[in-house]
């Protein structure tokens, strides 16, 4: 195997993150009045570490929700992203041992949604 396969493969097992999405009915989804879901958005970021060095990936919540989710849903066309939730594997603590060998994680997901203007009142 030649060194450019070696750090090839390297890259791909070490860190990577992925992006997520599935559109989705207006009226299979509620999220609220006057907002319009038109997808599921999510982003997951995994890095690995080795002797307490981390490969890079970027595992932070500001990368996974402002720099991929957010991003994403923008792409897709929505004014907003609702209802989200994010995950991370800590990094204090008991967890400081997975640094050793092992990874971190972290994740966002969330509805994208379209701001749908207030009709206006009858008279």
């Amino acid at each position: 195997m030649s060194w450019l396969a070696r750090w090839a493969l390297v890259a791909v097992v070490t860190g990577c993150s992925s992006v997520s999405t599935v559109r989705v009915q207006p009226e299979s989804v509620y999220v609220g009045p006057h907002l319009r879901p038109i997808a599921v958005v999510h982003a997951q970021v995994t890095s690995a570490y080795l002797l307490f060095i981390a490969i890079p990936g970027h595992v932070d919540l500001d990368h996974v929700v402002n720099r991929m989710l957010i991003a994403a849903a923008k792409t897709l066309g929505a004014d907003k992203v609702v209802d989200i939730k994010v995950d991370i594997t800590p990094d204090d603590g008991i967890w400081t041992l997975r640094k050793l060998i092992g990874w971190r994680t972290a994740e966002a997901s969330g509805v994208a949604v379209v701001v749908e203007d207030e009709p206006p009142p009858s008279k």
